[in-house]
């Protein structure tokens, strides 16, 4: 499927377009900018990107208030769709976020049940009881996401619900053609939906693309082929700027080698999961690092390790932003693309992924590995590439077995030596083995 050779730039549109904190009513047709970025986007060799929220919401876009709209403070649906219609001419896929476990106190549903109480025939949308209260004196107590009651949970065991959710999924593959759902929290996302929702999407588009959010659990409760063909990779994330910070290459190497190894133990083996080193949930890469010089190799164990990588945007070119200063702060308006070395070590890196079938599809096999060098092996159909990391600020010098005498280096063109191999200070080298 096209999406497990995919890489995937990751916009927050309310924040990247510069929209008002909360919504007032007033329609802009911000969401245009993003035509701007589609000569930066094609350098990036980028073949997918992933929205998050575009639909009409009161404020931060997971508190939906109609899922058939485009938020105003973004446009019209017209508007998005020549977005969409723009980025597939070049190319590149549309993945929406998917936002069904619960949406905002705007709703209509909700705000009927607001009006009418228990005479509602939206009452069994939500979990209710009109026994209690709620923090804004409704007069009926509700649930809520996770204690957030801006964000009211859906019964997504309602067929009225889940009739109503799929047929604005109908209509954004019919109106946007999108060609694929990133779900929010699908960690807690009603299964019997989920399995609806994939049954549906597959049928409509056999080469629809599902992934869901999965901060903690066990991916395999979600991906396969009943359910989902993808999920974000949590897991591995703490690890690779962890492995840099502690200067420990060993907790990255053995978290990569425990998921994705060959051993028949290894937990995700066969699992193709996105990849990240930030996301608008988390400190941003260059601020979360305590050495600069380590970005670049950050990435390059991204681009090598199995999965799909995804950029969030503006971390191609080193933007900070920090989790305790706020979603803003991690979501900020972009009035200017800038680019540097870190742009071009991405342009490059995902150039030769998506030429590499070891890369998209290979198995996983650690060559070498000390507190400050990692060199993994990524095999597939007799193509070997060696991805080599020194975290250290000196010069270092790998000895191992290649089973090969030479190899070329994918970001140079350079032919060179295995078995000995000179590695820069604070970098990487991508090596296909002749």
């Amino acid at each position: 499927m096209w999406y497990y050779e995919s890489i995937i730039y990751q916009i927050y549109p309310l924040g990247y377009c510069g929209a008002p904190q909360y919504n007032d009513g007033t329609q802009v047709s911000r969401i245009l900018k993003i035509k701007e970025i589609i000569p930066h986007l094609e350098k990036l060799n980028i073949t997918a990107v992933y929205f998050c929220p575009v639909f009409q919401s009161t404020s931060h876009g997971y508190d939906t208030s109609d899922f058939s709209k485009i938020d105003v403070r973004l446009g019209s649906n017209e508007d998005f769709k020549s977005v969409c219609k723009a980025l597939h001419e070049k190319g590149i896929k549309v993945i929406l976020d998917g936002v069904f476990n619960h949406v905002g106190r705007d709703f209509f549903a909700f705000k009927d049940v607001q009006e009418k109480k228990w005479d509602s025939p939206y009452k069994n949308w939500f979990y209710i009881s009109f026994d209690g209260n709620s923090q804004y004196n409704d007069g009926f107590w509700y649930e809520g996401w996770e204690g957030h009651f801006e964000l009211v949970k859906l019964n997504l065991d309602n067929p009225d619900v889940k009739n109503y959710l799929l047929e604005n999924v109908n209509r954004w593959i019919d109106e946007f053609e999108i060609d694929g759902l990133r779900l929010d929290v699908a960690y807690m996302l009603n299964r019997n939906f989920m399995a609806e929702l994939s049954h549906f999407c597959r049928e409509k588009k056999n080469d629809f693309f599902l992934a869901g959010e999965m901060i903690h659990g066990n991916y395999k409760d979600i991906i396969n082929e009943n359910l989902l063909a993808s999920a974000t990779n949590y897991e591995c994330y703490k690890g690779i700027y962890s492995s840099f910070n502690s200067m420990n290459m060993f907790e990255i190497g053995h978290s990569l080698r425990n998921r994705f190894g060959k051993e028949d133990w290894c937990m995700y083996k066969d699992l193709k999961l996105i990849g990240f080193v930030d996301n608008h949930d988390v400190s941003r890469i260059a601020s979360i690092l305590t050495n600069k010089k380590h970005i670049i190799p950050a990435y390059g164990i991204l681009f090598g390790m199995p999965g799909m990588p995804c950029i969030y945007y503006g971390s191609e070119w080193g933007i900070e932003g920090r989790k305790e200063d706020g979603d803003i702060a991690l979501r900020p308006e972009i009035t200017e693309i800038k680019e540097n070395e870190i742009t071009e070590f991405i342009s490059i890196a995902s150039k030769i992924r998506k030429e590499s079938k070891a890369l998209c599809y290979g198995s996983f096999n650690i060559l070498h590995m000390t507190n400050r060098q990692l060199i993994f092996e990524r095999e597939c159909d007799g193509e070997r590439i060696l991805v080599m990391i020194n975290a250290d600020e000196n010069e270092y010098t790998a000895f191992f077995d290649a089973k090969a005498g030479s190899g070329t280096d994918l970001f140079t063109g350079e032919n060179i030596s295995l078995g000995q191999n000179r590695m820069n200070p604070c970098s990487v080298k991508f090596v296909k083995v002749n």
